[in-house]
Order: C-alpha cells, then structure tokens, then sequence
C-alpha cells in the first residue's frame, strides 16, 4: 500500500516538475508590469449615474436582498397553501374510511340475516 502511495506520489512530482519546466520560458516573457485597460462606456457611465445625487446610496446588495425576501415569502405562501391542501385531502380520505367502514359492518350484518 505504501508502495502505490510513493509511486503515485513520485509520478505526480515528476508531472509537475514537466509543467513547470515547459511553463517556464512563457513566463518569464511575460512583462512584469500589467497595463490597465480602459474603462468601457458602460462602466463609465455607470460610475458617473452612481455620483449623481439620489443614486449615491444605491446599491445592487439591497435589490438582491429585497427580491430575495419576497422569493422567501412568495415560497413560505406556497408551501402554507399546499400544507392546507395536504390537510384537506387527509380529512377527506380519512372520511371516506369511516364511511366504508360504516357500510362494511351493514353488508356484514344483512348477509349475516339472510
């Protein structure tokens, strides 16, 4: 068992130090600096809408909290809804029961007469 363990482990050392190794010449051209992209339309237009006056507090986390409480109670809505309707057809089949169970000991007493 620790034979496969150091097998498995030598060949994972030996497959890494292959990545490296061929790794190595592309990232050393790589420039040490990174150069910054400019800022698109639609990021500039929204930094300059997120400066003007009643928008300044605004705030994507409050929408996404927001329609995440009224999912939550849009699902609490429906599972109460169906809890009643579970509810309901448990009485109405329990009914039923008591019904046939009602008639089984008629049946049984008339053919018991007869």
């Amino acid at each position: 068992m620790v034979l496969i363990a150091t097998i498995v482990f030598l060949g994972s050392l030996l497959g890494i130090g292959i990545i490296l190794a061929r790794k190595i010449p592309a990232l050393r051209e790589l420039p040490l600096e990174i150069e910054r992209p400019q800022e698109n339309l639609v990021l500039r237009l929204k930094n300059k809408v997120r400066a003007f006056g009643p928008f300044k507090s605004f705030s994507s986390e409050f929408i996404l909290h927001k329609l995440l409480s009224k999912t939550r109670l849009f699902t609490l809505k429906i599972e109460n809804r169906i809890a009643l309707w579970q509810e309901r057809l448990r009485e109405k089949s329990k009914k039923k029961k008591e019904v046939e169970n009602d008639n089984y000991w008629e049946e049984l007493r008339r053919s018991k007469k007869k």
